[in-house]
């Protein structure tokens, strides 16, 4: 099958390789020409585990390819994909579909013959539908379908979600357009993963959905966080408990500053949004959205509160930046909320991150100083503030990191340690939702 990729991003990018190691000829196609040189010689704009591996082995097979010319690759196209951002309009809440548009209009001039234009981009309900009567009203003679088709790729873990994935929801308004997707997707017939074939307007919901669930997970047991240390019990029992539920389970379940990221963000607004276009109560989600955002700024105050309410002129040493560990993604990172606050109260910052240094140059104050390693970030801190747990913060050399700190204050903002460890080692420590 012929596959056209509109949009060399993230999701764009990890689909199309994915469908390339399934077999399909892929065209990956983006308006960049710098982007596109860049991938065709096998650089990798994002960090992404496996990307770079997949993406060289399909490229040197011919299976994968990237390009600037739409006209060509879409006339060729089986199906063609738009995987463009959506991101949230400033100020509003709701989600930017220009790009979508546009690429629904760039699209159309050039369908030949029968062609499935799938939206792979979160997009809200009646999305699809606007993008078909574009096409029409474009190209009259058009023989297509439009399909919606949502990823629900992790970061850090895309690869991964792709090839053994727990669900593909097509939306579909065709038996052919359901056949094209089957096909493509015909290799996860081997693992037996689940296709969930449905309306246009349910799979575009159900994305939205799915990410609000998962955010009101986080938010819940942040909340329940601030309880745990007002009434002195232990938030890691309390999710553990609620976990071994089989009707809750564990996953999201795990205090720290906040959710962000490039999904969870930016969807739940929307969601919101879309309620109140049709009348719609949207109560939780709304609370979602505040609950997370009283939990970064929560973050602030007990940094302050472990530092005696005074950072002007301390030294903050910052492990992670990235909202999550296994990307460079820094977009809503609780990082992009909390330091700025420290700053402009006169704390002294210096960060590491294995992936995100480059990215957080660009967003945070240019007070912010950076280092390459662990322990040198260390060196000196009044105290630590671990932001992020990637796996290299795991296994800090506590001896090492007292003798090098000036202080001995530790917060400890995803609880990657115990207290009383902490303690033994003769550490302030300070966590969340759990007696330091």
């Amino acid at each position: 099958m012929n596959v056209v990729m509109i949009g060399a991003g993230y999701v764009g990018l990890v689909s199309g390789a994915c469908f390339s190691e399934f077999g399909a000829n892929v065209m990956c196609i983006d308006l960049d020409a710098e982007r596109v040189e860049r991938l065709a010689a096998g650089e990798m704009p994002i960090y992404e585990p496996g990307l770079e591996n997949l993406v060289e082995r399909n490229l040197d097979d011919g299976r994968l390819q990237f390009g600037t010319d739409l006209a060509a690759a879409v006339s060729e196209a089986d199906l063609v994909f738009i995987a463009v951002g959506t991101p949230t309009r400033r100020g509003e809440g709701y989600a930017d579909l220009s790009y979508v548009y546009q690429a629904a209009r760039d699209i159309a001039p050039h369908l030949s013959g029968y062609t499935v234009v799938v939206d792979k981009s979160t997009v809200p309900v009646g999305t699809a539908a606007e993008v078909k009567r574009i096409i029409s009203e474009t190209n009259p003679e058009a023989d297509f379908d439009v399909a919606s088709n949502p990823e629900f790729l992790r970061e850090g873990a895309a690869i991964g979600d792709f090839m053994r994935p727990d669900r593909v929801v097509l939306g579909v308004e065709s038996e052919r357009a359901e056949r094209a997707l089957r096909e493509l997707y015909r290799p996860l017939n081997l693992i037996e993963a689940p296709i969930l074939v449905t309306d246009l307007e349910s799979a575009e919901l159900t994305k939205y959905a799915a990410n609000a669930f998962l955010a009101t997970k986080i938010s819940f047991i942040n909340e329940i966080s601030q309880l745990c240390e007002e009434v002195g019990a232990d938030v890691h029992a309390v999710a553990k408990g609620m976990g071994l539920d089989g009707r809750i389970g564990k996953k999201f379940l795990h205090a720290g500053p906040g959710y962000g990221g490039s999904c969870f963000p930016k969807d739940t607004l929307a969601l919101v949004r879309t309620a109140q276009e049709y009348g719609v109560s949207s109560r939780i989600v709304e609370a979602v959205v505040e609950v997370n955002a009283a939990q970064k700024a929560r973050m602030v105050t007990k940094i302050r509160h472990a530092l005696d309410d005074t950072v002007s002129s301390k030294r903050i040493a910052v492990l992670g930046l990235t909202f999550k560990p296994g990307t460079d993604d820094m977009r809503d990172a609780p990082a992009l909320t909390i330091l700025p606050q420290l700053v402009d109260r006169g704390a002294d910052i210096i960060a590491h991150d294995p992936q995100g240094i480059d990215e957080a140059r660009e967003l945070l104050p240019p007070q912010v100083s950076y280092s390459d390693d662990i322990y040198a970030t260390i060196e000196g801190a009044d105290a630590v503030v671990l932001m992020t747990e990637w796996n290299a913060y795991r296994g800090l050399h506590f001896k090492r990191v007292r003798e090098l700190m000036r202080g001995n204050v530790f917060v400890d903002l995803r609880n990657v340690y115990e207290p009383q460890t902490m303690r033994d080692h003769g550490f302030h420590y300070a966590c969340v939702g759990r007696e330091a």
